[in-house]
Order: structure tokens, then C-alpha cells, then sequence
């Protein structure tokens, strides 16, 4: 019997510097020690950190994220050094707009920053929205006061459609407001984004693209 294609999702990404793949319930200690290490980073912008962070609620969220994967409902990815014995952040592809549109997350490990690795991996994720979710469009979402995680799509060619005034409540529930940058399918090729080499592989470590 012929072998049959999986289409996805893309369970590992791996880029020229980074190693992406959805959480494993072995990766809590090394994801809780690295978001402890990077809460005064985080803070300000991402309202899910914090301080005190257990191991077991590190464990319950990898399980629902993963769960959440293996669905089809929203794709969290570890990211990893090229060995994966660090975790450097977390990253993923959202359904928050609705079908065909997928929506860009990431963190980095305070560590890692000024490095390039949020851009690298935006470009991972923008090829795996498009060529394997057959989305019909990307966003990456921001603060404005956000300058480093603007520059990211700024750089791969996102179109910045517009800022919606307190569209969403941050750190201490205050509103804040939030930058909308969009890319449609045909315009990828064109695009930064394919400056960017990367591989992705299904469920049984075969290749996507």
C-alpha cells in the first residue's frame, strides 16, 4: 500500500539557528526555569508571566497547548538551541481571527534578545501559515510602545494596517493599544520571508517543505 502524505500540521520547525517544535511534557523544567529567568523581561508587555510560575502549572499548560496541537486548534512551539537543551522562548500560530487567518506569538528568553532569533522564527512561521495551513493571512500583533517586536514584521515585509486604540487589556488590566500587520498569500514570495531558510516536518519527521 502506497504511503500516504500527512499535510500537517509541521510538529518541528528548524531554521538556521533555532529548533522549533510543539512542547513535550519532558520540556516543563527547562520552559518554567526560562520564563522564571525572563518574567522582568516579559512583564511589561505579556500579560500571562509570572513571577511566582510552579513547575505543575508549567506542566498543565504544556499539556493543554500540546492537546490544543495535536486538534488543530492553535499550534504552540517550543523554541529551542540547535541541540535542544535550552529553551530559548515560545513561540506560535493562533486561529484568533478566524479561519484562514493565523496570527504570529512569540517570547524570547531574555538571554537570546538582540539576536535576530524573533525575526528568524516569524519568517518559520509565516512559510508554515501559508504553505502548510493554506492560510489566506498572517498577522503579528503589537504594543506600539513595542519597538523591538515592531521591527519584526517591519523586516519580513508585513503591510502595518492600522492601530487599534485599546483594543486589549495588558499588565494590570490596563488598555492598551496594538498594532495590526497583515500579509496576504500572494505577496510571501515577494517577501523577506523567503530570504529566511528553514525545513518543516510533519507528525512522523517527514518533510513538508
Amino acid at each position: 500500500m502506497a504511503d500516504e502524505t500527512i499535510p500537517g500540521p509541521a510538529y518541528r520547525i528548524e531554521t538556521a539557528r533555532l529548533v522549533l517544535r510543539n512542547w513535550n511534557p519532558a520540556d516543563a523544567p527547562l520552559a518554567h526555569a526560562a520564563q522564571i529567568e525572563s518574567y522582568h523581561h516579559l512583564k511589561r508587555w505579556m500579560p500571562w508571566a509570572k513571577e511566582s510560575l510552579s513547575l505543575q502549572e508549567q506542566l498543565k499548560y504544556i499539556r493543554g497547548a500540546r492537546s490544543r496541537f495535536d486538534a488543530g486548534e492553535s499550534f504552540a512551539f517550543g523554541i529551542f538551541n540547535p541541540d535542544e537543551t535550552e529553551v530559548w522562548g515560545g513561540c506560535g500560530l493562533h486561529f484568533r481571527q478566524g479561519a484562514g487567518v493565523l496570527e504570529i506569538g512569540y517570547w524570547i528568553h531574555v538571554n537570546q534578545t538582540n539576536k535576530g532569533y524573533a525575526t528568524e522564527l516569524s519568517a518559520a512561521l509565516t512559510r508554515v501559515a501559508f504553505t502548510v495551513e493554506n492560510a489566506r493571512r498572517v498577522e503579528i500583533r503589537c504594543d506600539p510602545a513595542n519597538v523591538r517586536s515592531a521591527r519584526v514584521p517591519e523586516k519580513l515585509g508585513f503591510t502595518l494596517e492600522g492601530t487599534l486604540r485599546q483594543s486589549y487589556l495588558g499588565v494590570e488590566n490596563r488598555p492598551r493599544d496594538v498594532m495590526v500587520w497583515g500579509m496576504l498569500t500572494a505577496e510571501m514570495t515577494q517577501s523577506p520571508v523567503v530570504n529566511f531558510p528553514c525545513a518543516a516536518f510533519d507528525a512522523l519527521g517527514r518533510k513538508l517543505f
